[in-house]
């Protein structure tokens, strides 16, 4: 167990870019594996510019984890291109999420025509509450991406060495290459 712990911090040294990378692609399966609530929260309030929302968030998301990908090339500097990039796409999640929070809560609080959530349309409230730790999530991932040349110096300097014991008879072998 020590040792796979070891080898796990080992490649996270050379690798920092991963950790924001885990929390970005949690925060698109979280979106992607309940997208049934979004579209049933969209087919039951239909809401100018839900169905496009819910859309940019699953596209945007996809695109943002490639351009992700491309950002930190191996054995290479950074893709400062493909960074704005990344984050661009993730701005625009992140504003797709807002919006389509805010046309549910209006959906639920209008005067006329209310969307009453009962037993039978609690995955209202669901989607609502899975949106907002999307959302979360994603301003997590943004904000390591951007902290990462603070704790990738910090990281880097963890002792990952092994400590091999040293072998007291050396003095016993014979390297002359002479023959007993």
């Amino acid at each position: 167990m020590k040792e796979k712990f070891r080898k796990f911090l080992v490649a996270l040294k050379r690798k920092p870019h991963m950790i924001p990378l885990v929390v970005l692609v949690i925060a698109f399966l979280v979106y992607s594996l309940r997208l049934t609530l979004i579209s049933n929260t969209t087919a039951k309030i239909q809401g100018p510019g839900m169905g496009l929302c819910g859309f940019v968030i699953m596209l945007f998301s996809m695109l943002g984890l490639v351009s992700f990908g491309r950002t930190f090339p191996h054995r290479k500097p950074v893709n400062k291109f493909m960074l704005a990039l990344t984050f661009c796409l993730f701005i625009a999640v992140l504003i797709a999420d807002r919006k389509y929070i805010s046309l549910v809560d209006n959906a639920l609080t209008r005067s006329e025509n209310v969307i009453a959530v009962t037993d039978a349309t609690s995955y209202i409230t669901e989607s609502v509450a899975m949106l907002k730790v999307h959302f979360w999530m994603v301003i997590a991932g943004l904000g390591l991406t951007a902290l990462l040349p603070v704790y990738a110096p910090a990281i880097k300097r963890i002792n990952t060495s092994i400590s091999v014991e040293e072998n007291g008879e050396m003095e016993t072998i014979d390297i002359s290459g002479e023959d007993a």
